[in-house]
């Protein structure tokens, strides 16, 4: 088996039928589709089994106690059986040679584990790109793509099953961790074959992870800081850092385990007092408009 297709998902019976037919209209068969439920109390186990019965493609269905989706993804890691593993969240789907693309494109570079896996990108239902064109493939790390070569938009990362398992999200009492943290780390150590054929289709739905982004990352503090920590640490641009530093105490303060001393001995306190005014006044606009 080349390809784990992996959904992790939690309430989303209603839409896991549009995902299911554009699996099965594939080009490229040799894929499996790991489907790991985080808890859901909708009818998702029954609508997963009727396409099970249907037997038109090769489907695992495990459900866990609801833990978040970078827990899922942990466990989806452990589970799968394909030598490359791919995300795809339950209100989005594939065109039909999205899997065709990506083993066209891993194949040659199959025995080169400097590159961590290869990605396309991600477009609207209509097939608009999301973010700007490239001119060319481009081989390098995540942080040399985004800054470096300034591409901006989301992309749709295939890494190596075997690299994710040495990268696992940090298991804590909280629900949400940003999928960044661990792509992040992966992309300063390795490198991606980057290609401009779109090979996910995306909608953004009101009620997803992308729309209850503050929120989000308010509830589960310890992970959203130990991301900005991170990430203002990396080879990025120094606004980059700057606007890191700032997310990381805009979010620190809804951290009650750790005091005042532990959160500064995390993060550079020079800049941090420079951005002080910054970082006052992005609180002070959370908690006046947010009421």
């Amino acid at each position: 088996m080349l390809i784990t297709i992996f959904t992790p998902t939690y309430n989303r019976s209603h839409l896991l039928e549009r995902l299911y037919s554009s699996l099965c209209n594939q080009s490229f068969t040799k894929f499996e589709w790991l489907i790991v439920d985080d808890g859901s109390k909708d009818d998702t186990e029954i609508i997963v089994e009727k396409f099970i019965n249907e037997n038109k493609i090769s489907i695992r269905y495990y459900k866990q106690i609801n833990s978040g989706k970078h827990i899922a993804i942990n466990k989806g890691v452990d589970l799968a059986i394909g030598e490359l593993f791919f995300i795809v969240d339950s209100d989005d789907k594939l065109p039909e040679n999205s899997l065709q693309i990506i083993n066209e494109r891993y194949l040659p570079l199959r025995n080169d584990y400097t590159i961590a896996g290869v990605s396309g990108r991600k477009a609207y239902f209509d097939y608009n790109i999301i973010g700007n064109k490239m001119d060319k493939d481009l081989i390098c790390n995540s942080f040399d793509f985004r800054f470096k070569f300034k591409m901006n938009g989301d992309m749709s990362e295939v890494f190596r099953t075997s690299v994710l398992k040495e990268y696992k999200f940090p298991v804590t009492k909280e629900k949400f961790c940003p999928e960044a943290l661990v792509f992040n780390r992966i992309g300063q150590d390795c490198k991606f074959l980057w290609f401009e054929d779109i090979t996910y289709l995306v909608e953004y739905l009101n009620d997803g992870l992308t729309a209850r982004t503050f929120d989000i990352r308010k509830n589960s503090p310890i992970n959203s800081t130990l991301y900005y920590m991170e990430l203002s640490k990396f080879n990025i641009p120094f606004v980059q850092k700057c606007k890191a530093i700032i997310n990381y105490w805009r979010f620190s303060i809804y951290n009650k385990k750790d005091n005042l001393k532990s959160k500064i001995s995390k993060i550079n306190a020079f800049i941090s007092f420079l951005l002080l005014p910054f970082i006052v006044g992005i609180i002070l606009y959370d908690h006046y408009s947010r009421k």
